[in-house]
């Protein structure tokens, strides 16, 4: 037997004797209000792809996909940090996470790349708007997909980062599951608003995207154990299995789509769709993991009993 299999039955075994003191919870839920954060999460996976697709369409020679692409981006990270803001409480608590510069801190990192990231999508989508400073407005634009990348996945390490069961045992796909499921979201959003003749690039990105997404979420969960349970039961399991669907569907879409731009639209507005039940699934499911101690406890006590004797 593998070592996995002799610590998934060793979980299996230990679920149904232990539980925790009183059976109260061990962890802490988060606390985040779930369409603030998992719409943060999802708006921001949006903005950061989005900006990649400008600086391409842009360099392309598209100009309909690059204001597409500075659109979606411009929207998604005015919304993200109003839902971050609104969460946070005040204002200046936001402010106040500038003061230290901690590289070891994702918090504080995402913190910075937002700073720094917000005023490039602004100038890029202003000259854009204009037909002033053009070169400025370039230089923006490209600036903001060099950071772009990082905005889509540092939330992934953000929540990694905590001791949430569902959220930190996969800290290794979860970057990779952020990374494809704002790829697919951008694309959408660059089929519904660029024009039919310049959305080709947009239609590989949502096959790409969508691969990448489903392939990273079916690993995380495996590798996961028991933990796994967390996203495929209860809402978190509803919204992951409607995500999935979804993300077929407009990926299928973008495959077939052409220059018919009915289904290019009906495509990407399952993707977006799509991207958004998996963020909403991903932030469910932490928290019902929190809330139960045997995902905590048992896979502790499971990783404690197979380590050989006298190693600690």
């Amino acid at each position: 037997m593998t070592t996995r299999g002799r610590l998934d039955g060793q979980a299996t075994h230990m679920a149904d004797e232990y539980i925790s003191y009183y059976n109260r919870p061990i962890l802490k839920a988060p606390t985040w209000r779930e369409v603030n954060i998992g719409s943060y999460l999802y708006l921001g996976g949006l903005a950061g792809a989005s900006s990649v697709f400008a600086a391409g369409g842009q360099l392309t020679g598209r100009p309909g996909l690059a204001r597409a692409g500075k659109g979606a981006a411009l929207a998604g990270i005015t919304m993200s940090l109003a839902l971050l803001v609104e969460d946070l409480g005040r204002p200046e608590r936001f402010i106040n996470m500038l003061r230290t510069f901690k590289p070891t801190s994702p918090m504080s990192v995402g913190t910075w790349l937002l700073t720094a990231y917000a005023p490039l999508v602004g100038i890029s989508m202003l000259t854009d708007l204009t037909g002033r400073f053009p070169l400025a407005g370039r230089a923006a634009c490209y600036g903001a997909a060099v950071i772009g990348p990082a905005i889509t996945t540092y939330t992934a390490v953000l929540v990694s980062d905590t001791a949430v069961p569902a959220w930190h045992e996969g800290y290794r796909e979860m970057p990779y599951l952020f990374a494809g499921s704002a790829t697919a979201t951008a694309a959408g959003a660059a089929m519904i608003a660029a024009p039919s003749s310049e959305n080709a690039p947009a239609r590989r990105a949502a096959v790409l995207g969508t691969t990448l997404e489903l392939v990273a979420g079916r690993l995380m969960r495996r590798r996961m154990g028991m933990i796994a349970e967390s996203y495929e039961r209860g809402r978190a399991g509803t919204l992951l299995r409607a995500g999935e669907a979804l993300a077929v569907a407009g990926a299928a879409g973008a495959m077939l789509a052409g220059r018919k731009r009915s289904i290019a639209v009906l495509a990407g507005a399952a993707l977006m769709a799509a991207s958004a039940c998996v963020r909403l699934s991903v932030f469910s499911a932490g928290v019902v993991s929190a809330k139960d101690p045997r995902y905590t406890v048992v896979p502790q006590r499971a990783r404690a009993s197979a380590q050989p004797a006298g190693r600690s």
